[in-house]
């Protein structure tokens, strides 16, 4: 069975491009373009494990985080902040809520990042 993904990222060109890279790694993906729609398919559909950017329309990336740690099924689910936010504060902040990764976009190319889920995972 193929492990699934929530890629939760509102800028399409990089939802896109996460998306088809990780099909290509035969992953199975989802997309969210907002925080509320995270938070319904990260219920709905279970993900492995999740790919979050702090900066969303609806719910920012700490909102649907607190949210997703609150809940006892969810909170299992491996977290992968990806986002431009650098700031230690920011960082101090995903950890202390429970992220397993924090990744600054500028700082990684997708095929690093598709070697970070796979660490993840164990795969």
């Amino acid at each position: 069975m193929n492990k699934k993904i929530l890629v939760v990222e509102d800028e399409s060109s990089l939802q896109d491009a996460m998306r088809e890279f990780l099909l290509a790694e035969k992953f199975a993906v989802v997309v969210a373009s907002d925080g509320e729609m995270a938070l319904k398919l990260a219920k709905s559909e279970k993900p492995d494990l999740i790919l979050l950017d702090i900066i969303l329309p609806k719910k920012n990336g700490f909102d649907v985080l607190i949210e997703l740690k609150a809940d006892n099924v969810m909170k299992k689910i491996p977290i992968i902040l990806l986002t431009n936010l650098e700031s230690a504060d920011d960082v101090d902040r995903a950890f202390s809520l429970g992220v397993s990764t924090y990744l600054v976009k500028a700082n990684y190319k997708l095929e690093e990042i598709v070697e970070k889920i796979k660490e993840m995972l164990k795969i």
